[in-house]
């Protein structure tokens, strides 16, 4: 129980977050399943927000190397390589943090799914500030 009570709190933390969309499976989280269902879409929301803001630092490192393209490749190789490693620290990170749940179950991929969001939503914050230097 205190897993859902987590689980409830980080969705509706997690769900205002999401904002772009008029309705998501956040808006309401009053069961497992729908909670589970916030965690997925959360999931997905910051992936694909963490992709764009990637692509979105890639693109900015090729605008300002007019004319310096080894120094661009080799700072483009830096970030792919340093995005490599991050996600597999997010990944381990998240298998210690979802460890106490059975892997398959419920618990574990909504478990899961937020670890995943919080995460990516740290290092999209991470990849926009490095955009703004």
């Amino acid at each position: 129980m205190k897993a859902m009570a987590w689980l409830v709190l980080m969705g509706v933390m997690m769900g205002a977050q999401a904002g772009e969309e008029d309705s998501t499976p956040c808006d309401t989280v009053d069961t497992e399943q729908q909670a589970q269902a916030c965690a997925a879409f959360n999931r997905q929301t910051a992936e694909r927000e963490l992709k764009a803001a990637f692509d979105e630092l890639l693109a900015r490192v090729d605008e300002q190397a007019a004319g310096q393209t080894a120094q661009a490749h080799e700072l483009t190789a830096r970030l792919q390589a340093a995005q490599t490693l991050w996600t597999q620290l997010r990944d381990a990170d998240c298998k210690v943090e979802t460890y106490a749940e059975k892997p398959g179950s419920k618990a574990f991929e909504a478990a899961w799914n937020t670890c995943l969001a919080q995460r990516s939503d740290d290092r999209s914050e991470y990849l926009q500030s490095l955009v703004q230097q």
